[in-house]
């Protein structure tokens, strides 16, 4: 029987991790130290920290014990732990997509601004079905019919978090050659960049496009996404999809890093409205 995969992390157990870090520091403890006094093991606590494991309730009142947390904290922290699995967003075929890209499902649904900057490609919130087949199948040469499937159906329900209740704000940039690469060819384009305008006309949507006649700019490097989340104490989160692999960053250099690299990308790309102008000319180069 093969192993079951560990459920991604969720934000919650993120937070939770990332004070359980903070209080040892404060403490002035390692995790040698840890273990030594409380008996649980250096590998089980680097896991912990690292929201890689939900601690049980016993192990987590243990650390704030040793650590003295204060009231506030104990409860607040406890609450983290009693929630940390929740993902209501899974789907029972979402475990046979990559671990990673499961992870970033359900942060994205948890965020409250998602700030995307693709080079190559139209952010995935913001892709027809069309435009999404004919990336996903290009992306994956040797996948077969159902795994292409999947990942289409899963990047189309991920759209809804820009028409719920409380719409996760999209903030997206693009390259020019976002725009002019023919992907699915001139049709599935044209159908692309129509549906960009009409989305971009949403109150939580704002779009620019970098023309070509801006030269080198700080996003030639690669695309990248960064989400913050409702409550400021959720620590944010920067994702990079790479061919070596997804990667999550959030320590707080890193953070600062991309955070800039996208307000430098913002200033260089055409404002909304010239925008929106621009992608109306290049439907009209589609007709």
């Amino acid at each position: 029987m093969p192993e079951k995969r560990p459920r991604p992390p969720t934000v919650r157990l993120r937070r939770l991790a990332a004070e359980l870090r903070k209080l040892r520091a404060s403490a002035g403890l390692t995790r040698e130290d840890v273990t030594e006094r409380t008996g649980i093991n250096e590998v089980t606590l680097y896991r912990i920290e690292r929201s890689r494991a939900r601690p049980q309730k016993r192990t987590l009142v243990g650390l704030l014990d040793l650590y003295q947390a204060d009231e506030r904290q104990r409860t607040d922290l406890l609450a983290l732990q009693s929630g940390s699995n929740d993902q209501g967003w899974l789907r029972p075929y979402h475990s046979e997509l990559p671990e990673e890209y499961t992870a970033y499902i359900g942060f994205e649904t948890e965020a409250r601004t998602v700030r995307n900057y693709e080079s190559l490609f139209i952010p995935g919130l913001a892709q027809t079905e069309a435009y999404a087949l004919e990336v996903v199948k290009a992306g994956l040469p040797m996948a077969g019919q159902k795994e292409i499937a999947q990942r289409v159906q899963a990047r189309m329900e991920r759209q809804a978090v820009l028409a719920r209740e409380r719409p996760v704000q999209l903030w997206g940039i693009v390259d020019e050659a976002a725009l002019r690469r023919q992907v699915g060819g001139a049709h599935v384009m044209r159908e692309q960049v129509r549906h960009l305008l009409r989305l971009a006309a949403e109150p939580n949507v704002t779009f620019q496009v970098i023309p070509f006649e801006k030269g080198a700019h700080t996003g030639m490097t690669g695309s990248f996404v960064h989400m913050d989340f409702p409550d400021p104490d959720d620590p944010e989160l920067v994702y990079l999809d790479t061919p070596a692999g997804d990667l999550f960053l959030e320590s707080e250099a890193e953070i600062r890093r991309y955070k800039s690299m996208f307000e430098h990308l913002q200033a260089v790309a055409l404002g909304p409205n010239d925008s929106m102008e621009l992608l109306a000319r290049v439907a009209e180069t589609r007709e």
